[in-house]
């Protein structure tokens, strides 16, 4: 498993929530700050899964946890 950074935004309605160093566009929203958060992990594992580990980009942004 690898650790993403994620950044949460609060627009005026809800949040949007994306990571930083993957390939593609991969984007969760939602109500509240966690539900954001939750959507955009489920984006990350099924962008992971559909594209393999070609997705990940520099090695700046990878750790050990998702």
């Amino acid at each position: 498993m690898k650790q993403i950074k994620v950044i949460v935004e609060k627009p005026l309605d809800g949040y949007v929530a994306y990571p930083l160093g993957l390939k593609g566009v991969v984007v969760g929203e939602g109500d509240t700050f966690e539900s954001a958060l939750a959507d955009v992990e489920s984006a990350i594992r099924f962008h992971i899964e559909t594209f393999g580990d070609e997705v990940f980009g520099s090695p700046l942004y990878m750790c050990d946890k998702l």
